[in-house]
């Protein structure tokens, strides 16, 4: 059986399935973890360990002896990114109560399901799609988009524009990890590809883990608002993305606009946020689901809209480039007429 690849035939597939499974236990058979205990009670509850190994890895696999151009490059789409996401927190904790919406169409909706849907890029998916489209350095862009993973940013748009006080010990604890990761993996490259080759394999991990917090009736009624949300997410931050990418980086927009996705490790951030701040912890449920269905809309949409805009943009450039190739022959003599 070939399970791996059908797996990566599903945009977040390595999360989202396991996700999915996770939530079945948790529906259908709740008390598993207690029952079993032991090793499979850690893997059913372990969703912060296995995050904090993950996050650990994450940190070192940036290398800051990338070129230039891709520091430019990864450098104007994070700081583009979390800017956007920044002010939607601020406009949405005007409009969203602090315990989310309760009823309507929109229920379950939260300012902390807006932060987390939007401050952090898939990374792979962008790289991905861009090695397709892009150029080298494009595709190596994605170099500091790790800096978003993990609950770090969302903690910072979150704490900045008054939705959430953390205190400075979480926040040590949260990038603590990460950065020890970091300093490792750019003191020794050996170090930096052993800890990079249990990225991946930890995915599915944390992502079991996290569905067993989830019940599915909550995903069912998160469904619509979460396809509004992923919508929203490549709408909101698509824009500012392309803009930035062709004023500031010097690309044509598409980096910009393969950025504009909602990472499969976003997922966790509600579930995190929420064992530090114990008043968003009702709220995270519906805000993992939500995020989830983000994470899969916006894998399915970006690489396509990126396409288009690709070859939109090639079309474009083939025009011209007939316009400059037809030349009016210059003027004889005997042409000019008096």
């Amino acid at each position: 059986m070939k399970l791996k690849k059908a797996l990566d035939r599903i945009p977040g597939g390595l999360m989202l399935v396991p996700l999915l499974l996770g939530a079945c236990v948790h529906t259908f058979a709740p008390g598993a973890g207690k029952y079993f205990g032991s090793f499979t009670n850690g893997l059913i509850t372990g969703t912060v360990p296995i995050l904090a190994v993950w996050f650990f890895c994450m940190g070192a696999t940036i290398d800051l002896r990338a070129t230039g151009t891709v520091l430019r490059k990864s450098g104007t789409l994070l700081v583009t990114k979390m800017i956007v996401a920044w002010i939607m927190t601020l406009i949405a904790a005007r409009f969203i109560p602090i315990d989310g919406v309760k009823a309507g169409l929109f229920a379950g909706l939260s300012v902390l399901a807006i932060t987390t849907s939007m401050d952090m890029t898939n990374g792979g998916l962008y790289a991905a799609v861009m090695q397709q489209y892009g150029t080298k350095e494009e595709a190596g862009a994605f170099v500091l988009m790790s800096v978003e993973s993990g609950p770090l940013i969302s903690m910072l748009i979150l704490g900045a524009t008054g939705v959430a006080f953390f205190e400075p010990r979480l926040f040590v604890g949260a990038v603590l990890p990460f950065l020890i990761g970091f300093t490792l993996g750019n003191l020794d490259s050996d170090l930096r590809e052993l800890f990079g080759r249990c990225v991946h394999p930890l995915i599915p991990f944390f992502g079991f883990a996290l569905g067993n917090g989830i019940d599915l009736n909550v995903i069912v009624t998160s469904g619509l608002p979460g396809i509004a949300l992923g919508l929203g997410v490549i709408v909101v931050t698509g824009i500012p993305l392309i803009l930035a990418d062709r004023w500031i980086a010097g690309g044509n927009g598409a980096a910009g606009l393969a950025a504009s996705s909602t990472a499969g490790a976003a997922v966790a951030n509600p579930a995190i946020i929420g064992e530090m701040i114990p008043r968003f912890k009702p709220l995270v449920p519906a805000a993992t689901a939500m995020v989830a269905t983000a994470c899969l809309v916006t894998a399915i949409l970006v690489p396509i809209l990126t396409a288009l805009w690709v070859r939109r943009h090639h079309a474009r450039d083939a025009l011209l480039e007939e316009f400059e190739a037809v030349k009016v022959p210059p003027l004889n003599e005997r042409d000019v007429h008096v």
